[in-house]
């Protein structure tokens, strides 16, 4: 058996196969989307002739090619006698839930004629209808909204799979040079004591032991770190349930260079003792 983990998602139009997809790629698939059934061999036969690292793709198809029915059986055939074994996604949804969405979006349906859009909802959930016994899988996404369908997805997708946890970028900086644009979450720790006034730490910098232990020897820094740590311990399992990759923790005090480099640094401290995968950035440390 071929070493690859190929998913094919199929169904009708307004089902939320685009959503599956991109759920699908951010999980590390290599996605391709309207897929012509008579070139997936060809595509495959490609893939492994050039050694491609690539382990996981998905592949959508549906009636917008012609002749997707008409040879699904044959092509699949195939590539299954040559050691692929995809699994097969079926994806479908209530008239009512198709009508609404559509007529949410005002998209057209590939299907509708002269405007008629159960018409069409029907005309093509009947020309499918064969294909459903085939599925490995079968998912109404009639009462999902796209974050749930979203968490489907990324369930399957690493299901079977070692888990990949997501990163985490802890950045301190200065309010004086700008907010980082790339952070997720943004604490103003400003409200602590400033060493900056102190003459003996003043050209110091929050890595120095004498600027740490000034800046924690306060009752409200230890508040805040117990209640921050208690906050991120709160949210980062639904950010990695989400299948968020990467999330950026932005710490910023007026220069950069005492406050929240030492915070920061607390930060990094405690996620790293957690066994996170955890990285610090002082984006402004040499600017002050």
């Amino acid at each position: 058996m071929k070493h690859l983990d190929l998913i094919v998602i199929t169904g009708l139009s307004g089902s939320g196969k685009s959503t599956a997809i991109d759920a699908l790629e951010d999980a590390g698939y290599f996605c391709v989307d309207n897929m012509p059934t008579s070139l997936v061999p060809k595509f495959l036969e490609l893939r492994s002739g050039v050694g491609s690292e690539v382990q996981k793709i998905a592949l959508g198809m549906d009636l917008r090619q012609r002749d997707f029915v008409e040879r699904f059986h044959a092509v699949f055939e195939e590539i299954r006698r040559e050691g692929y074994r995809p699994k097969l996604l079926f994806f479908e949804a209530s008239e009512e839930v198709l009508l609404k969405r559509y007529s949410e979006t005002r998209r057209h349906h590939p299907f509708s004629k002269e405007g008629n859009l159960l018409k069409g909802i029907r005309e093509e959930r009947e020309k499918l209808q064969g294909l459903k016994p085939f599925a490995d899988r079968i998912i109404d996404t009639s009462h999902y909204t796209v974050h749930e369908l979203k968490e489907i997805m990324t369930q399957l997708a690493y299901r079977n799979m070692p888990s990949e946890r997501m990163r985490i970028g802890v950045i301190s900086f200065g309010f004086k040079y700008g907010v980082p644009l790339e952070s997720d979450l943004l604490m103003d720790v400003r409200f602590i004591p400033n060493p900056y006034f102190i003459p003996e730490l003043k050209k110091l910098d929050g890595r120095d032991e004498r600027v740490r232990t000034f800046v924690l020897r306060w009752p409200e820094t230890h508040g805040f770190m117990d209640r921050f740590g208690s906050m991120l311990d709160y949210l980062i399992p639904f950010y990695e349930k989400e299948g968020k990759a990467y999330l950026s923790i932005a710490v910023g005090c007026t220069g950069g260079r005492h406050r929240s480099v030492t915070v920061a640094r607390e930060l990094h401290r405690r996620l790293e003792a957690e066994g996170r995968e955890v990285s610090l950035t002082h984006r402004d440390l040499e600017l002050s």
